[in-house]
């Protein structure tokens, strides 16, 4: 993981558990289907995008609310944190959300208004999809 610095500045460091704080967040309410915890760490007019795909907080968040809830299928508990880059009042975080089929890797951005973390964009794409067309393509 990485942390840079603002000239003069410290490198983040005391905002890198805050910032862990969100992530490990964003885990648990995908793995546990926990919409409310999830509406709590994204900034409300957030929006979620993927090749192909544009998705308002509420339009995801009722996508996460209908769907199987990977803990209750037995699911692994296996997203990684990759990086962390934080600087000044913005972060970009890299992970790896493996979720049901899909090998998700996902960008949040984040903000940090009034004191407080939030995710104010996520950019996603699914590798395996990738994987699987390079395997059937000859």
């Amino acid at each position: 993981m990485e942390t840079n610095a603002v000239p003069g500045g410290d490198f983040g460091a005391n905002e890198f558990e805050s910032v862990i704080a969100v992530v490990r967040d964003y885990f648990d309410g995908l793995h546990h289907g926990e919409e409310s915890k999830l509406r709590a760490i994204f900034h409300p007019d957030a929006y979620l995008k993927a090749p192909g795909l544009c998705r308002s907080l509420e339009q995801w968040l009722e996508a996460v609310a209908n769907r199987p809830v990977p803990e209750q299928q037995g699911r692994p508990y296996d997203f990684k944190l990759l990086s962390i880059e934080i600087i000044k009042d913005q972060a970009m975080v890299k992970l790896e959300c493996p979720l049901f089929d899909h090998f998700y890797l996902d960008f949040l951005g984040l903000l940090k208004e009034n004191g407080r973390w939030l995710i104010v964009n996520k950019m996603y794409t699914d590798l395996r999809a990738e994987s699987l067309r390079a395997m059937i393509t000859p």
